[in-house]
């Protein structure tokens, strides 16, 4: 479980890549609901490694590997995190973040969520605004551990798991199960079997989780 509140009673599923910047604005419109609300939220993060496809064998990542996105569709993209900039009142050091990869922010992630789940969410924030506040590289093991040790979090910990093969293995376990479950892109919410994919706005999350 991931909570900052162990006794929570509504829960929210969330899919999502810290290289998404979709997932990074979304995440904006979650924390404005879980603030908003009287009663503790539960938030379960599950990955979604878009990167998986055009990763190498040894963990780099293979530029030239046709992913469908051409620059029409970044600028598109740049466009929409822009509109959504200004929804949200957020500044970003950048809009996409095509040459970071990931997979050691996530893997690291897992292993706070599991080891030190009190401190996950912040982890989790710390690693958001590293990327896309900052402009820092989440892919440098070592930055990650310095973000560790900024919320309270054992530094060398935390980097080892970016080189733990199993934390590695259960990754792209997660992420086949995301798969099955028919999670085809990211952010996206799931609460009570319903789900809802994009930044959508804090009043959508509330009727997802509670029914309103």
């Amino acid at each position: 479980m991931t909570s900052t509140d162990a006794d929570a009673t509504d829960r929210i599923v969330v899919y999502a890549d810290y290289v998404c910047p979709f997932c990074f604005l979304g995440r904006q419109s979650l924390r404005r609901y879980r603030e908003s609300r009287e009663d503790p939220l539960e938030v379960d993060w599950h990955p979604f490694d878009l990167r998986r496809d055009k990763r190498r064998p040894d963990g780099s990542i293979d530029r030239s590997a046709d992913d469908g996105k051409d620059e029409q569709y970044y600028e598109r993209a740049r466009e929409n995190v822009r509109r959504l900039q200004e929804r949200y009142d957020v500044e970003m050091a950048q809009e996409i973040a095509t040459e970071v990869d990931s997979l050691f922010a996530q893997q690291a992630s897992l292993y706070v969520r599991e080891e030190h789940p009190d401190r996950w969410l912040a982890f989790d924030r710390a690693i958001y605004d590293a990327l896309w506040r900052e402009g820092r590289d989440i892919g440098d093991a070592d930055v990650l551990a310095d973000l560790a040790a900024d919320v309270g979090l054992p530094a060398d910990e935390v980097r080892e798991a970016t080189a733990d093969e199993s934390l590695r293995e259960r990754l792209d376990e997660r992420f086949a199960e995301a798969q099955r479950d028919g999670v085809t892109g990211v952010p996206t919410f799931v609460a009570d079997g319903d789900a809802a994919r994009g930044v959508v706005p804090p009043e959508r999350l509330e009727r997802l989780v509670e029914g309103s």
